[in-house]
């Protein structure tokens, strides 16, 4: 029987506040950058375990440094000057039933790829530098996963909560979307001149918006600093049309605010990231499952990304509460806004959390009932149980972290 706190509470949504405001730090981020790196080398680990062994073992893969370079940008193309280095760090199943685990090999695969594909103009042999640290895992922990394999029961390796909330609301939504759209493919494709380290502020004042937008531009798509200030100026635009499609009105849009054209200071790198020359990186820095920084939320500082997928309730409680609560406002028609929050005990079933404190926000004139009680029980219960599917997406990347 699981312990289920139902209560009913007002002003869940900061949208009904004075002043709100949500952050996102986009892919090329060097916070964003480390946690997808963590996460991708978990996910790799995953798929050699299973592939090789027919289970996920052991892994806590969550420790992510990023230590920026040194460079010179300059209109039609700069140079970088030292290599920004990546140090990935965390507990692994490094051998098991006697067969090694390359583990190294999988750290430098898995970061090559994952930045190829992600950052287009950072030449990942020549402006990163790799460095594989990972060690076995404790033997208690170990034990875990053993124990699940005889028994199919995952257990929890850590004391840990995790927390989420739905709906989000129109800001959070628009920072999200407009992040997004700014790192899509497409704009990439008409916009070469945009890097990926981009960074979205929305901030809230009664109805009016303001976002303040950071993006690093690549120097060899900028031929001068006019062309600079008119291709600023079409990203502003840009995110402005964007926006108001979005919203159906108008929003501000301010663009690299620290610029300084008079003087020569722009935002202009290399490689499309912050971290060749201005800024390191660090996993659990950033966005939180969600893809948000929401600080008139609840939010836990919990690290998601490189954790296991099997038994780290710090990773798991985290994106389980958040399905319950999207749950609870879509299938309870009473409920228009909800907070979860899980707390599990390490040794025990991850589907048995210490308690489950769920907080909901009804219509006007609705008050909690013993039906609506039970109707949030089979949910949680539901989305618990279903952990394994978490597993299926994360593995298959469709579920991001960050």
């Amino acid at each position: 029987m699981i312990n289920v706190k139902l209560t009913a509470a007002q002003n869940l949504s900061p949208a009904d506040a004075h002043v709100e405001m949500v952050e996102r730090k986009g892919i090329g981020h060097p916070d964003t950058m480390c946690d997808a790196l963590a996460e991708a080398l978990s996910r790799a680990l995953c798929q050699y375990y299973l592939d090789q062994f027919g289970l996920i073992l052991h892994h806590n893969v969550d420790k992510a440094l990023l230590w920026g370079g040194a460079s010179q940008p300059a209109f039609n193309g700069g140079r970088v000057l030292k290599p920004m280095e990546l140090f990935l760090a965390g507990r692994a199943t490094c051998e098991f039933q006697g067969s090694k685990v390359p583990v190294e090999e999988l750290v430098m695969e898995t970061s090559r790829q994952w930045l190829r594909e992600h950052l287009h103009a950072l030449d990942v042999d020549r402006h990163v530098k790799i460095h594989s640290m990972i060690r076995p895992g404790s033997s208690d922990l170990v034990e875990l996963y053993l124990r699940q394999r005889a028994t199919g029961v995952a257990m929890a390796n850590d004391t840990s909560c995790g927390v989420g909330f739905a709906p989000l609301d129109e800001l959070e939504k628009l920072v999200l979307e407009v992040a997004r759209h700014l790192n899509s493919s497409g704009v990439k494709a008409n916009h070469p001149e945009l890097g990926e380290d981009i960074k979205v502020m929305g901030v809230r004042e009664n109805g009016s918006i303001v976002l303040t937008v950071a993006c690093a531009f690549i120097d060899r798509f900028v031929h001068s600093l006019d062309d600079y200030v008119d291709k600023k100026r079409q990203l502003t635009e840009g995110i402005s049309e964007f926006a108001l499609n979005l919203l159906g009105r108008a929003v501000k849009v301010m663009v690299n605010t620290a610029d300084q054209p008079e003087s020569g200071s722009i935002y202009l790198t290399v490689t499309g990231t912050s971290a060749e020359a201005g800024d390191d990186g660090e996993v659990g820095r950033g966005n939180r499952g969600n893809g948000l920084i929401t600080p008139y939320r609840p939010m836990n500082m919990e690290a998601i990304a490189g954790k296991n997928p099997v038994t780290h309730v710090g990773k798991l409680y985290n994106l389980i509460a958040q399905r319950i609560a999207g749950a609870l406002v879509e299938h309870i028609p009473e409920i228009l806004h909800a907070q979860c929050f899980l707390v599990s005990r390490i040794g025990h079933p991850i589907t048995e959390p210490q308690i489950v404190d769920v907080k909901v926000q009804l219509q006007a004139g609705a008050s909690l009932t013993s039906a609506m009680h039970d109707a949030a029980e089979k949910i949680i219960q539901t989305h618990l149980l279903q952990s394994a599917d978490i597993q299926t997406e994360l593995l298959s990347g469709r579920l991001t972290v960050y």
